[in-house]
């Protein structure tokens, strides 16, 4: 499938650390928890660091295949914790949990990845291979931050923070397609 990119950059992207290509060694797939592409790119251009800068992924794949960028590679984006500076984060849309992200009764990650959006995801997955020349890895959002927190619902329970991209993501498509080692 061809690649077709659209830049959009955030109003921030300026004021986020740069580095070189070769600092990329990792991928990281999240699933946006939102309800679309809109409501993603609001939550995107929040500022929440004293930098000016907020959290977000540097490119976003809609569930029609459309990828849009964000956040240049050669750019360190807020998208997962203890792994920014060598990472690229990708986010996919999807509910994931959505809007009860944190309640203990609605932990469960339903929707289906489209075909559109797996081979725009593929798509780009090979660009970046050849743009980042020590890209070798790639990850779960769910993989690099296992961290717990109290429920919602009944701060006696605990759940995970993060779920993305979940247990409907075709892992098993995703690597041998990329030739990206999974990291865990």
């Amino acid at each position: 499938m061809p690649l077709t990119l659209r830049d959009q950059p955030l109003p921030y992207v300026d004021l986020l650390p740069e580095r070189p290509a070769a600092a990329v060694e990792l991928v990281v797939i999240h699933c946006t928890e939102l309800p679309d592409l809109a409501t993603a790119r609001e939550y995107g251009e929040r500022v929440l660091h004293a930098s000016g800068t907020g959290n977000s992924g540097h490119y976003y794949v809609d569930r029609d295949g459309t990828v849009l960028r964000y956040v240049p590679g050669t750019r360190v984006a807020n998208h997962v914790r203890g792994h920014n500076p060598n990472s690229i984060g990708i986010e996919l849309v999807n509910l994931g949990r959505y809007p009860h992200w944190w309640d203990s009764h609605h932990q469960q990650m339903d929707e289906p990845y489209g075909e559109a959006q797996i081979a725009a995801l593929g798509a780009l997955l090979a660009r970046l291979r050849v743009e980042f020349p020590h890209l070798r890895q790639i990850a779960g959002h769910e993989d690099l931050d296992t961290a717990l927190m109290p429920a919602s619902d009944d701060p006696a329970l605990q759940i995970r923070r993060k779920l993305d991209p979940g247990p409907r993501f075709p892992w098993d498509a995703i690597v041998p397609a990329c030739g990206l080692q999974r990291l865990r």
